[in-house]
């Protein structure tokens, strides 16, 4: 059951680390539609767009049975694979939630140094994510035990 969620919680934060702006765009075009009059990069836009990407990725779950890459629990480098995209999730969560709650830090100096940090966690994550991934989707592959070529 952990896998599975850490899976889910990857491809939901996937496109908010990588798209943030996309997606901010739009929940706020969504909320334009619906007759909220909002401010670009506003929290609420921000906040729709991920309750729209929550929705997408729980769909394609539902209908899919899985998400990918699905990995075999017993094959080699699934625990590994497991530990980087868990951390890779806690590295975006941190850079989501800074998105959120960055008007909250009134000295602009602190607030650039942190978004700093915070890009940074942006481009640690894409890593850790491609190699998690890997790890996963050869974990599913078969193990071969002859290493020797075959003639």
């Amino acid at each position: 059951m952990l896998p599975r969620i850490n899976l889910f919680i990857a491809w939901f934060l996937i496109p908010q680390t990588l798209g943030m702006g996309w997606v901010a765009f739009a929940g706020r075009m969504l909320l334009e539609v619906l007759g909220v009059n909002t401010h670009e990069g506003d929290i609420p836009g921000r906040l729709v767009g991920a309750v729209l990407i929550f929705g997408t990725v729980y769909l394609i779950l539902h209908f899919r049975g899985s998400l990918p890459p699905e990995g075999n629990p017993t094959g080699k480098g699934f625990g590994f694979g497991q530990r980087l995209v868990l951390a890779a999730n806690l590295l975006a969560a941190l850079f989501v939630i800074f998105q959120f709650t960055q008007f909250l830090i009134e000295s602009h100096d602190l607030r650039l140094v942190l978004n700093g940090f915070t890009d940074a966690f942006g481009y640690w994550v894409m890593a850790l994510w491609v190699i998690g991934f890997s790890f996963l989707y050869q974990s599913s592959l078969p193990q071969s035990s002859n290493l020797s070529p075959t003639k």
